[in-house]
């Protein structure tokens, strides 16, 4: 058996793909699909990336999403391959592979094939690869006592509103928050927080919701932008502000946010008990009305 014959395969990872994936256009058994070792997305990181949650075979907040796909790919001078139309007839197929469990669906956009030259190739044809895997809610458990998050320097460059598959920087700090016996890190640049690893960050003080503004520091997340709407549909006090180091560490409640993790809280940072271990009234609204939304989202009444 030659080295390529005894490849691990997805299971063997333990990486529970949801059927066949989407590549360049075909459906393709994962044991099967093969890119280039010449794909730009391989030697340079040269793609952009998206994470769609899925509740009752329906894509959430897709058109969200797939604008900040196409924002992403203009940053970077990238057209996008497929139409709205084509993105949804993807997710639909992929999707229908396992009727009424709760999946995600990664999706990538690469530069494609070309030789290696830091320049953009003339003519390279993108590689488009998409797939689902099951989502697993964060238990109930963890939402009720809340996580431990670490604070480091945002080593990061300067373009993290660009979605791109680049995420090495992430990968050293969310290693740096486990090796502490953390989840996440929460990223300070100059004082202030940016976001965390691979999160938004929010904070509660005095009964405002707070979270840093967007800009180039921060990517532009899809929850994160529905926390705020639901808190300003709701009532709810909150602004978009920076948020400087102290602030951070004299909250009464921080959270995280993310696609495939949603709202979850946050009971210590750096060893200190957020808010002197108190309750999270703020963060029990919010999370009440966010499955609120994703219900109406599973029931088709939103999307």
């Amino acid at each position: 058996m030659s080295p390529l014959d005894s490849r691990p395969t997805p299971e063997e990872f333990n990486i529970p793909v949801v059927g066949r994936i989407y590549l360049n256009g075909e459906m393709v058994d994962p044991r099967e699909a093969r890119v280039s070792v010449f794909d730009r997305g391989f030697v340079f990181g040269d793609g952009i990336y998206e994470v769609i949650p899925a509740f009752g075979g329906r894509a959430f907040r897709v058109s969200q999403h797939l604008d900040r796909l196409a924002a992403s790919l203009a940053a970077v001078d990238l057209a996008d391959p497929l139409t709205r139309v084509e993105w949804t007839g993807a997710f639909d197929r992929l999707l229908a592979q396992e009727h009424g469990v709760d999946q995600y669906i990664y999706l990538q956009v690469t530069r494609g094939v070309a030789p290696r030259d830091h320049s953009y190739p003339v003519n390279a044809r993108p590689t488009v690869v998409a797939y689902a895997q099951r989502l697993v809610s964060v238990p109930d458990s963890v939402l009720e006592d809340g996580v431990d998050a670490v604070t480091a320097d945002d080593i990061r460059w300067s373009r993290c509103d660009i979605k791109t598959v680049s995420l090495l920087a992430n990968v050293v700090l969310r290693q740096y928050a486990n090796e502490r016996g953390a989840v996440e890190a929460i990223l300070l640049r100059d004082g202030h927080v940016t976001e965390g690893a691979a999160s938004n960050i929010f904070i509660v003080n005095e009964g405002v919701l707070l979270t840093p503004p967007k800009g180039r520091h921060i990517l532009p997340g899809i929850t994160r932008d529905l926390v705020l709407e639901l808190a300003a549909r709701h009532g709810l006090p909150h602004a978009e502000a920076q948020i400087t180091d102290a602030a951070l560490r004299g909250a009464d409640e921080v959270w995280m946010t993310s696609s495939t993790k949603e709202i979850v809280p946050i009971r210590r940072v750096d060893g200190l008990r957020v808010g002197g271990g108190k309750a999270r009234p703020v963060f029990a609204r919010m999370l009440e009305l966010y499955r609120r939304y994703k219900e109406d989202c599973r029931a088709g009444r939103a999307g």
